[in-house]
């Protein structure tokens, strides 16, 4: 861990858990599907909108904490393209949230090396959001701490099909590769980044809502029932020990020793 003493305050259910954590055995990468803002304003009778403002400081608190853990790529389902379909008036306050968002913390983002990088089809925003975006990540780029992804006008089987028209353009331009799993992944929006191995979703929903479909295959999945603005690094800190209590073949078997127990000698019969 980085700087595991300004994680939690000594005391605090979140040391204990800290405390708990093996440093050796952090994922690499997590992904976070966020979801349970409309809920969580619903459930406190406000304007949908107020939940995705309350998100806010969840997506804060979870960059903190992972930079200062230690992890090194987080990636984040912040807007689908299934979310278009939404009342435009949601979808203008979320454009304008992740352009002030991205505006705010860049600052902090350069200060604590953490490089940001958009993934999606995000170059279809508003421009303004496209040009704060494009700011950020060039900004950061030379960051060599966690790697900060943001899915933005994103989905799994859209990240695919761009991927397949990569490799197709490749061949046209007269530059033929082998058509296999490396080539695939090398052609996906996380090129070069490692597959994530902690899958995190709130609000208690059991499926992957087409985020990462090709990265997650052998991800860990843990499900929580809080809601997203209701997320605090606690929530992160349950989810690693999970990820850290469990025993992950990549569908092979742990080896077993299948040779007959030895026989006494004579002498000791």
């Amino acid at each position: 861990m980085s700087d595991p003493g300004s994680l939690a305050e000594p005391g605090t259910p979140e040391a204990e858990l800290l405390a708990r954590i093996d440093p050796g055995r952090l994922p690499v990468h997590v992904a976070v599907i966020m979801d349970g803002n409309g809920r969580w304003a619903q459930q406190r009778k406000l304007p949908r909108v107020e939940g995705h403002r309350a998100g806010v400081d969840a997506v804060r608190d979870l960059v903190e904490a992972a930079a200062r853990l230690g992890l090194r790529h987080l990636t984040l389902y912040a807007f689908s393209v299934e979310n278009w379909k939404r009342p435009r008036a949601e979808v203008w306050t979320l454009m304008n949230l992740l352009r002030e968002y991205v505006r705010r913390e860049l600052d902090t983002l350069v200060r604590n090396d953490i490089r940001f990088e958009p993934i999606g089809r995000w170059r279809e925003l508003d421009p303004s959001v496209v040009a704060a975006l494009e700011r950020a990540a060039t900004a950061t780029a030379g960051c060599g701490g966690m790697r900060f992804n943001i899915a933005l006008n994103y989905s799994g089987r859209c990240e695919i099909v761009d991927a397949c028209r990569r490799i197709v353009a490749d061949w046209a331009a007269g530059r033929p590769v082998d058509i296999d799993e490396a080539t695939l992944s090398a052609s996906l929006y996380t090129s070069g980044q490692p597959d994530p191995d902690l899958l995190i979703r709130t609000s208690g929903e059991m499926r992957v809502s087409n985020f990462l479909l090709w990265q997650i295959a052998y991800a860990e999945i843990w499900v929580t029932p809080v809601l997203w603005p209701d997320f605090r690094r606690r929530h992160l800190f349950e989810a690693i020990l999970e990820f850290q209590s469990r025993e992950r073949r990549f569908g092979g078997v742990e080896a077993v020793d299948l040779s007959p127990p030895a026989r006494p000698d004579a002498a000791g019969a």
